[in-house]
């Protein structure tokens, strides 16, 4: 991959790759869906048993509950935990026919008169315990931070439904608007840019969506919504008294002062992405070495987002961790 920036990083012994030290961190501390689906993209596991795992977190209505999202807890299905079970259906290849009809409906059942899904609550990566767990129709307007991936999932599976017809209309109007950009002064949300590039990734309308995907790219690189090209940060030896068995003696990591270092490899999460071409090959591979040195001592990689609640952190951390092998391995980054 001459273009994806991915610089080639030294090769690691079986025992220390990232996948090997990941795959430890998944055993001890990952839910069985999370196992399954690393057994899947890294061992050869079968999709099946991942598709039963999201199974369990069915609602008779159509839609998701039961904690698939870590954060919010009880049965109560949410959007939240129906994009995360449209996100895991689609890497394992079983989004879509009936199941998709089904949760369409339910889609239907808790959008917003503009035919976008409402957000979780007023912050969008920290929603109050109030908000998380209102009603879903509690808000009149939709958000592109829900709708935009959910919208860019669905057209992945190449889904046809009448929900998808709106949602998809409204995401057209909020990446526009998005792209129009903010204020002079300030730079664009980075999780409405991300919501963004799920929506432009996927949509069917490649002209549209490459035309709107380059506009976004100039606001993002005039804007810069976080310090994506700055010089490449510290990084601080892991303490010795940290290590555990099986983990380099000095793994690095970066320091948390600012937890978006870098954004390429967040809104470029493959090269064939519109968003890869708003990034450098250096940016790109900068990024990447950013992702590659965030695995901790344990084996697995912190959550990006602030926790919606404490329960949210240690029960992300197992999906991060295989964002964070996926993203690597399409970059041409060796995981092992």
């Amino acid at each position: 991959m001459a273009d994806s920036g991915a610089s080639p990083l030294p090769r690691t012994s079986s025992e220390n790759a990232p996948a090997v030290r990941a795959e430890r961190f998944l055993r001890d501390s990952a839910r069985v869906l999370e196992q399954r689906l690393f057994a899947h993209h890294f061992r050869d596991g079968a999709p099946a048993p991942v598709e039963a795992a999201v199974d369990a977190h069915l609602d008779d209505d159509g839609g998701y509950g039961w904690a698939l999202e870590p954060g919010l807890r009880g049965p109560a299905g949410r959007t939240a935990h129906t994009a995360r079970a449209l996100y895991v259906l689609d890497a394992v290849g079983r989004l879509g026919g009936g199941r998709a009809e089904r949760v369409c409906r339910w889609l239907t059942s808790v959008s917003a008169p503009d035919g976008g899904l409402p957000a979780p609550g007023t912050a969008a990566h920290a929603p109050t315990a109030a908000h998380a767990f209102a009603p879903p129709r509690a808000a009149e307007r939709g958000s592109l931070l829900v709708t935009g991936p959910v919208a860019g999932l669905l057209h992945r599976g190449r889904v046809w439904h009448a929900w998808l017809f709106r949602a998809t209309d409204f995401c057209w109007g909020a990446v526009e608007s998005l792209a129009a950009g903010a204020p002079e002064g300030t730079g664009p949300d980075l999780s409405e840019v991300e919501a963004a590039v799920m929506f432009l990734d996927a949509v069917p309308d490649r002209a549209r969506a490459e035309a709107a995907a380059a506009r976004l790219g100039a606001l993002v690189r005039e804007r810069r919504p976080a310090p994506a090209f700055a010089p490449a940060p510290a990084l601080a030896p892991v303490p010795a008294d940290a290590a555990v068995p099986g983990a380099p003696a000095a793994a690095p990591v970066p320091r948390t002062e600012s937890p978006a270092v870098s954004v390429a490899h967040v809104l470029a999460r493959t090269p064939d992405s519109p968003a890869r071409a708003w990034f450098t090959r250096d940016e790109m591979a900068h990024s990447l070495d950013v992702l590659a040195a965030g695995q901790r001592p344990d084996g697995g990689w912190p959550e990006r987002r602030a926790p919606w609640s404490p329960a949210a952190g240690p029960g992300s951390r197992p999906a991060a961790t295989i964002d964070a092998l996926r993203t690597l391995r399409a970059h041409g980054r060796p995981v092992g």
